[in-house]
């Protein structure tokens, strides 16, 4: 078999998660790998994610990538990726899900209730915006973009920062950022995290800690070397939660610019799902959670449908602008 060619976004965090997973799919399948980072429109343009086409900025030229031979698999964070299907494309593997809580990184070790009145806090998610108020109304959301570290940057003292001078918009300006335990995880600053937020303050976005790994439908062929390696480092049991928390998303019609929060898991022989619809300034917010003993891909997405469909009923769509950001 010629090289595999894996591509990513080109960010330390992509690089990185690509890396452990170039590496496992090439000792399965005995075939050499290379990874081809790939530029998007999210890593190109500025501004508030919501208003440059959602999620889909950091999955399109991936996608494309694969479509025309560039690469023969795309790796994406799964929270990335929008929720409508590709035709020619295939979801050929679910990874086994990392830590997919949301994590607060302060300044002097403090945690979300000990920040002082009136604290900055910095995040580029509607959603964490959404709960964070809900959790403390009095806090200030400042919007942010950029990559973890710039990210860490904006927060004076954490472990790995550089020692520099205070700059507005740019370093140390900031009480606290909120990031994906995930990330940091991949890119070894979890020393810099002073809280792990719990599922009742914070759901993480669908998807959240887990990566998608796709490539051309006629080479997901179990006959095939590379459909063979996907299938090994697929993990059914992350797949059937992503499964759901995708399905609730797809049927809210939701994107990221919602504040839409949802966590699967497989619990003995149940799936549960827990999700959370707020309005933008967590005001209002509407939680609710259910199961099923449908281990299957078909039991996860009507499980994620009769979830998003409570939520409608009770007025989910008033709540937050659901269909103003669908993918």
């Amino acid at each position: 078999m010629n090289t595999v060619k894996i591509g990513t976004r080109g960010s330390k965090l992509a690089l990185s998660q690509t890396q452990q997973i170039t590496d496992q799919l090439s000792a399965v399948g005995g075939f050499e790998a290379e990874i081809v980072p790939i530029k998007t429109d999210g890593d190109v343009l500025t501004g508030p994610l919501s208003q440059m086409g959602g999620t889909g900025v950091f999955a399109v030229e991936l996608r494309t990538a694969v479509l025309d031979s560039r690469v023969d698999v795309a790796v994406h964070s799964l929270k990335d990726l929008p929720t409508a299907a590709v035709p020619g494309l295939t979801l050929a593997a679910v990874p086994q899900r990392v830590d997919a809580r949301d994590a607060l990184c302060a300044r002097d070790g403090l945690k979300l209730a000990e920040l002082p009145h009136g604290a900055t806090v910095g995040t580029g998610s509607p959603r964490r915006a959404a709960q964070l108020l809900a959790a403390r109304p009095d806090l200030a959301i400042v919007d942010i973009r950029g990559n973890v570290d710039t990210r860490l940057a904006r927060v004076p003292g954490l472990p790995g920062n550089p020692v520099t001078d205070l700059v507005p918009g740019k370093t140390g300006d900031l009480d606290a950022v909120v990031l994906a335990a995930a990330g940091l995880t991949r890119i070894g600053r979890l020393d810099t995290v002073t809280e792990f937020l719990s599922s009742e303050v914070m759901l993480p976005a669908p998807g959240q800690g887990a990566l998608a790994l796709e490539c051309r439908t006629a080479d997901a062929s179990l006959t095939g070397i590379l459909g063979q390696s996907l299938a090994a480092v697929d993990h059914q049991d992350t797949r059937l939660a992503i499964t759901a928390e995708r399905a609730l998303l797809a049927r809210l019609e939701a994107g990221c610019s919602a504040p839409v929060g949802a966590f699967a898991y497989r619990k003995g022989s149940m799936l549960y799902l827990e999700a959370v619809v707020a309005s933008l300034d967590g005001a209002r917010t509407m939680r609710v959670k259910k199961a099923t003993d449908g281990l299957s891909n078909v039991g996860a997405t009507l499980l994620g449908i009769e979830l998003a469909e409570e939520l409608l009923a009770d007025g989910a769509g008033d709540l937050a602008d659901l269909a103003g950001s669908a993918q």
